[in-house]
């Protein structure tokens, strides 16, 4: 006996819903985000008014709380930290050793953070396709390669732009470099770590829109989450188009630019944080 028929939903190779009549009878919707992050999977039994949310085992909720505390915890302290690096450069209160040390120690909680959310993905429960609507919790994985999914190239992406970063707040350290040196060693490992960073926010929206393009969902928690983060990547990219060094002057395009749109991107991403300590089981 064959599976039951599955309608796909999401953008080119992604599925990020799936519906089906389960073997049983009703109706069994998966949804990633919700599937990951809260371990649930919306199933109406045959007769029933209303839809329930058929949990992950106990196991895997305490997994997914674990890791979701960890994640939101690291990007809160990480943002914090990138704006007080940015009101240091801004207002002057310490020198350019003291101003990277603090970038640093935020960029190694955002590595962090980068991390446990890709962990997050690969340790999600997942469903069965085609089966009665249930999510099973499997053995624990430090690494999987599943490019196919929305949510694990997102996460990869966003983990990857925070060793990019990496390599920029180390190479802030270096003296005297010239400018070219430093529009090579700082500001480009810059601009692509926020692209790598804008696209992982596009794919956050594919996998909540199940589309190639954003919606709007002011009801759902995920939606906001995926939105500050992206305002959050919106302002990191202009702080790094403004800190470009003109080879002519040896200066910024816009010093105070640079230092308040770093400001307030690393306050959504705080912000953000803070949100995603309510998208739990």
């Amino acid at each position: 006996m064959g599976q039951p028929e599955q309608h796909a939903e999401g953008a080119g190779p992604f599925a990020t819903r799936l519906t089906w009549h389960p073997p049983g009878g009703g109706t069994a919707v998966w949804e990633s985000r919700p599937a990951r992050r809260r371990g649930v999977i919306a199933v109406r039994r045959p007769g029933a008014p209303t839809v329930r949310h058929a949990r992950a085992d106990e196991a895997g909720l305490a997994r997914l709380r674990r890791l979701n505390a960890v994640a939101a915890t690291a990007f809160v302290i990480g943002g914090a930290l990138f704006a007080i690096g940015a009101g240091i450069a801004q207002f002057g209160s310490g020198d350019a050793t003291t101003c990277a040390s603090v970038y640093f120690a935020g960029g190694l909680f955002f590595n962090t953070g980068g991390y446990v959310s890709l962990l997050q993905v690969v340790n999600a429960p997942r469903h069965e396709p085609g089966g009665e609507g249930r999510l099973v919790t499997h053995g624990w994985r430090w690494w999987s390669y599943e490019p196919g999914r929305a949510d694990w190239l997102g996460a990869f992406v966003l983990f990857a732009g925070t060793l990019v970063f990496a390599v920029d707040l180390l190479d802030s350290f270096l003296q005297g470099l010239s400018v070219q040196q430093v529009n090579r060693l700082v500001w480009a490992p810059d601009v692509i770590g926020c692209l790598l960073f804008l696209i992982s926010g596009h794919l956050g929206f594919t996998e909540i829109c199940h589309r190639g393009r954003p919606c709007l969902r002011r009801r759902d928690l995920g939606w906001w989450i995926v939105a500050v983060n992206q305002l959050g990547s919106v302002l990191f990219m202009v702080s790094a188009i403004a800190a470009y060094t003109r080879p002519a002057t040896g200066s910024l395009v816009n010093a105070g630019l640079a230092n308040w749109a770093t400001l307030t991107g690393a306050s959504c991403f705080t912000l953000a944080g803070l949100l995603q300590h309510g998208e739990r089981p």
